[in-house]
Formats: structure tokens, C-alpha cells, sequence
């Protein structure tokens, strides 16, 4: 089977039958919404006797523990082979089986990158008052190898969040309203359909414009119809008929971003400059202390562009990790040099200067 022939389709068939169909190295994402086993025993009713329509559907039927686990391990071996080497998954499940996902993925070779919170604003009540209200579930988020080169636009989570850094608790609503598929008689078409706002956070935060995400267990088309939206190809997988009509139905709907509108905010590569290009120019000497901003840690600096303390000497990177007892540090803002006129200045200052002066413009 090859990728073109199922690009931007639903495939109605079992998902681990059609992965090991598919080439190699062939998907950029997976975002997978697998069973939650979630071992249902007697009704459950609300206060006023109403029955509660959760998850009861076959798919979600085991016969034992092994048995799920054995199901997840194939679907993840599965998955795995298909999944390009710096691609990327996404797992999300709830207390019932995530605990169990995240120990397979990790027997698989699987490198856990974060698992994140989706904290639902508006849960489904304990309707028993025996536990605590079920108001999260867990998205783990996996790549091949730890020395994968996967894609974190960093910079659009960041700016989507109001330029403060993305955290891994997401405060999103259930998907409700219009946006809930229905069957004929009003009831959900799907039990467990995700809201596009949670997709629409992870593709935007893993993928490039034209990547390809394969959703193996694709329900009512979430994944794709946000792809779609986003200039992402997908590919889904899912075996219940009733449900690959109401997802194709959703996603013709879908009108795609205009390309205008596919920009996100990336980071900007900035040349690199060393220390010793500081020294070279004269805008420091051989001899001249550094301090941190407090004033209370020193180097001196050598003519090859490296610093000497009382506890270090190396690049202005390693010495300044020394002198905070820590794993790593940007010199650049860590170390300050006193000017005569302007007291106490970060070397950066200087790092900007010869960037404007080599490349005609001012480097942010």
C-alpha cells in the first residue's frame, strides 16, 4: 500500500492490519486514541434514575488485562515501524489504561518527551459521590529514539499561550454543542469524540504545514478535520462504518486556513559569535574581570578568548555554570563587565554590536 493511494482518506479497516500495509518511515505524526479498557461493571445512574451513556461499545471490550496489553503492544509495534525516525506520537487515555500504554511504549523503545494534562474545564459529574470528579486525562508524547531531531514549534506555543511558555496542563472544555456529532436520533455518535481545540494545540505544536498524521484509531475524524484545517495531510484508520461516514461527512466540510494564514511564529537562527570576537575587536581585553549581575562571582578574561576563577577556567559558558554549581549556562547573559560611563553591562551588548556590524541589521 502506498501512501498517496490513502492520503487525505479514511481507510475502513482494522488499524494494525492497514499499518503493517503502509511503507516504512512513512508518517510524520500519530496522535492515537486507543480503547480505554475501561472494565464498566453495573449502570450507571445519575440522581434521578437517568441512565448515563458512557463507553459500553465493543471496541472497548477485553477479555483480560493480557489481552488489552497484548492488543497495545501490537498496535504500537505497529505503529512504530510506520512512524518516520524523527517523527512523533501522541497517546492520550484516561486512569484506565495510560498507566499501561506509557509502560508498553517504553518496553517498544519508545522515548517519553511529556505526558500532558488535558484538565477538562467541564467534566462529567461523579454522579455516585464515591471518588473524586474524573475531570483530566493524559497524553503521553513519544518519539523513536532519544537522539530523534523531532519538530517542537516552540515558538507558536509560545505565542499562542500570550507569549508565556506552553505548560503541560491544558485547560480545555469537552467537546460539546455543534461540534458534537449526533446520529439521526439526537444521541452521540461516538462516546469519547475529542474536541478540536486538543488537536488543534498538538498538530500545531508537532507538525509542518504538509507533514502527514495518521490517526489509527480515527473515530469521528477530529484528527483529520483539523489537519485539513491546518495544510496537514492525515491519514485515518477506523473499522466502525457508522463512524467513517460521520467523520467524511465533517471533513468535507472543513475549509482549509488560506496559505497566508499557515504562518506560525518559528525562531529565529541567529549567527553565532563567539567570545573570542570580543576580544579580537577590543572591545574587551586580556586581563579585564567579569562579574554576574550581583557582583559577587569573577573571572578574568585570557587572550584566547577564554575566562579563568577561582574554581573554573574554560568558555565564558563553562565557567559560568561553575560559578552557579549548575549544568549548563549562556555566558553571554550570565557574565557583565563594568563601563566607565554606563556602569554595569551585560556582555551581550557587545555579541549584538558585532552581529549589527557583520550583518548590517539589528540581531533580536
Amino acid at each position: 500500500m502506498k501512501i498517496k493511494e490513502v492520503l487525505d482518506t479514511i481507510v475502513n479497516a482494522d488499524c494494525i492490519e492497514t499499518m503493517n500495509k503502509l511503507p516504512e518511515n512513512s508518517v510524520d505524526v500519530i496522535f492515537a486514541d486507543p480503547p480505554y479498557n475501561m472494565q464498566l461493571g453495573d449502570v450507571l445512574l445519575r440522581p434521578d434514575n437517568s441512565v448515563v451513556n458512557g463507553v459500553t461499545e465493543e471496541w472497548d471490550s477485553f477479555e483480560s488485562l493480557a489481552a488489552y496489553d497484548e492488543y497495545t503492544k501490537q498496535w504500537l509495534s505497529a505503529a512504530k515501524r510506520v512512524l518516520k525516525e524523527d517523527g512523533s506520537i501522541w497517546v492520550i487515555g484516561s486512569y484506565h489504561n495510560i498507566f499501561r500504554v506509557g509502560y508498553i511504549l517504553q518496553n517498544l523503545g519508545f522515548w517519553i518527551l511529556n505526558d500532558v494534562v488535558w484538565n477538562k474545564t467541564n467534566p462529567m459529574p461523579n454522579f455516585k459521590g464515591t471518588r473524586f470528579t474524573n475531570a483530566h486525562e493524559t497524553m503521553i508524547w513519544a518519539i523513536k529514539n532519544p537522539k530523534a531531531k523531532y519538530t517542537f514549534n516552540y515558538e507558536a506555543m509560545k505565542a499562542l499561550n500570550d507569549e508565556t511558555q506552553m505548560r503541560s496542563i491544558w485547560e480545555i472544555p469537552i467537546c460539546t454543542g455543534k461540534e458534537r456529532l449526533k446520529k439521526e436520533d439526537g444521541e452521540k455518535l461516538h462516546p469519547t469524540q475529542k474536541p478540536e481545540a486538543l488537536l488543534y494545540r498538538v498538530l500545531l505544536a508537532s507538525s509542518k504545514p504538509n507533514d502527514v498524521i495518521l490517526d489509527p484509531f480515527f473515530g469521528t475524524g477530529t484528527t483529520g478535520a483539523v489537519a485539513k484545517k491546518l495544510g496537514r495531510h492525515f491519514i485515518g484508520i477506523e473499522r466502525d462504518a457508522e463512524y467513517v461516514t460521520g467523520a467524511q461527512k465533517r471533513i468535507d466540510n472543513v475549509v482549509p486556513m488560506p496559505d497566508c494564514a499557515m504562518e506560525y511564529t518559528v525562531k529565529k537562527k541567529m549567527p553565532r559569535i563567539p567570545f573570542g570576537a570580543v576580544i579580537e575587536r577590543g572591545m574587551l581585553k586580556p586581563g579585564d574581570t567579569l562579574s554576574d549581575v550581583h557582583g559577587k562571582k569573577f573571572a578574568t578574561i585570557r587572550s584566547d578568548g577564554s575566562v579563568k576563577s577561582e574554581i573554573a577556567e574554560g568558555s565564558i559558558h563553562q565557567v559560568g555554570a561553575a560559578a552557579q554549581n549548575a549544568a549548563a549556562c549562556n555566558g553571554w547573559e550570565y557574565w557583565y563587565y563594568q563601563d566607565k560611563k554606563k556602569g554595569l553591562v551585560c556582555i551581550d551588548e557587545l555579541r549584538q554590536q558585532i552581529r549589527t556590524e557583520i550583518y548590517g541589521t539589528e540581531q533580536q
